[in-house]
């Protein structure tokens, strides 16, 4: 079911907000921290690579841009994927491809070869789990997704405190190879993942929610929603740093002279603080209060992760590091816990299959541009100082574009008074004489949304109002 199109089956299911969605969310949970922790963790690995291949920290450094570069860039192949089949079948078949990408990698003797498998190969099955499991999330939960949302992006910390220790001791035991072989082993979990994605009653998430004629495989009307073309060109600028002073962390604290084993616990203590921040964000973003100006929050928790790299570029002791990790994870568990929410409150669920990815799409080519420049950068320059500057400077320009356009471009009056009910009547006449519907989900409705169509139907209910009032006999014919 295309995500813009119109289901003559059976009714879309109601958010469950609970029940088997807790399953769905655990599942997402799983998903979610492969897919944003397995890039970081593999970085792990980049000294032994070196070594091995005779290469420099840019070259290894595309193997996790690359990986992530699928993640992001397959986003419209995913979304037309599930669209025609579904997000389960899709999601094994991803949870296949990851695992294999990996095991290949570990009998690699070139490293073109580890780009193709542990670089395409395993960024394209995490892709085709990420983006179904989202999905399936904002299918299952309405009233509580803000919650949901912060708990299924804590897998990405849970995990990240999970994969770097556990992947530098499969290092010091196997090898990078026998590091790889296992770990490809673990991606097999996310085929485990997709098979408790029960789809909902003619939702996106399920197959043939609508005649093949009125399937739409994706949805491009979302770039005619304001709010949207905001957003992507924030996450564009905002994707080109972000990532980067976790990538470099590890190997920036090894050639500080920071022992390998307490390096790489580096990333940990990140993970540590942002299992907490990610729950308590969402939980955040849910209250009644807040939710409405979520967008305003998400920038404020970006212009507190650039100023964090900024304030930090100079740390050199390992006590100065453990600090920029502690405020470094707060800030990016709270980004990683709004990101989603923010999305789907702009565009709805039905275009959300569509709409997120392509905002994948976008920001593979600022995946691919970010590190391994940064890398390139940091071979040259011999200095990581300059790095933190850049991320920390891209980061802060994403926040503050997002939250200007919001308010300048974007803002409306906020209160109930814009959605009036229609006069009584006002359906009939419009069934009669052929006029769309206005009759609108006012529960849905959310004052000071981003969406321009909320202006839109909030114009047109009091337009019918102001008929109401006049009577239906002064109205010129």
């Amino acid at each position: 079911a295309g995500a813009g199109a119109v289901s003559e089956g059976p009714p879309h299911s109601p958010s469950p907000d609970g029940g088997w969605g807790w399953a769905v969310l655990l599942g997402c949970f799983v998903v979610t921290g492969f897919s944003y922790a397995f890039p970081k963790a593999v970085s792990v690995y980049f000294k032994a690579l070196m070594r091995d291949f005779g290469v420099g920290y840019s070259d290894t450094a595309w193997i996790s841009s690359i990986m992530l570069a699928m993640l992001y860039g397959t986003g419209p192949l995913s979304s037309i994927l599930v669209n025609q089949f579904g997000c389960r079948p899709v999601m094994l078949a991803g949870g296949l491809l990851a695992s294999s990408g990996m095991i290949l990698a570990s009998f690699t003797t070139r490293l073109v070869e580890l780009y193709l498998t542990a670089g395409v190969l395993t960024g394209l099955g995490m892709a085709l789990n990420f983006q179904p499991s989202l999905i399936m999330l904002g299918l299952y939960f309405d009233r509580r997704r803000p919650l949901a949302n912060g708990l299924a992006a804590a897998g990405s910390p849970v995990f990240l405190s999970a994969l770097s220790p556990l992947g530098q001791v499969l290092l010091e035991h196997f090898g990078w190879r026998g590091g790889f072989l296992l770990m490809g082993g673990l991606l097999l979990n996310c085929c485990t993942c997709g098979a408790v994605m029960r789809p909902l009653t003619g939702g996106p998430g399920a197959r043939g929610g609508a005649r093949p004629e009125e399937e739409r495989l994706l949805d491009f009307s979302v770039f005619t929603d304001r709010g949207f073309v905001v957003y992507t060109i924030a996450k564009f600028i905002l994707v080109l740093g972000l990532f980067v002073p976790t990538i470099m962390l590890v190997n920036y604290a090894k050639d500080a002279g920071v022992p390998d084993t307490d390096a790489a616990f580096l990333l940990s203590v990140i993970g540590f603080v942002d299992i907490v921040a990610r729950p308590a964000c969402g939980a955040l973003a849910g209250l009644g209060r807040v939710r409405p100006h979520v967008t305003y929050l998400f920038s404020l928790a970006m212009l507190a992760n650039g100023l964090t790299d900024l304030c930090s570029a100079r740390a050199r002791s390992y006590g100065a590091l453990v600090g920029f990790c502690v405020a470094f994870g707060l800030s990016y568990g709270m980004v990683g816990a709004l990101q989603f929410e923010v999305l789907m409150a702009t565009v709805g669920a039905q275009r959300f299959p569509s709409a997120i990815g392509l905002v994948l799409l976008v920001e593979a080519v600022a995946v691919l541009i970010g590190p391994p420049s940064a890398g390139r950068l940091v071979d040259t320059l011999k200095n990581y100082e300059i790095i933190f500057y850049l991320a920390g400077s891209e980061v802060l320009l994403s926040a503050l574009f997002l939250s200007t356009a919001t308010y300048c471009c974007l803002r409306k009056p906020c209160g109930p008074e814009l959605a009036p009910d229609p006069p009584p009547g006002a359906r009939d006449t419009e069934e009669a004489e052929g006029l769309p519907s206005l009759d609108v989900d006012r529960a849905a409705y959310q004052p000071c949304s981003l969406s321009s169509s909320t202006l839109d139907v909030g114009m047109a209910h009091l337009f019918w109002a102001e008929l109401s009032s006049m009577g239906t006999e002064s109205l010129p014919l």
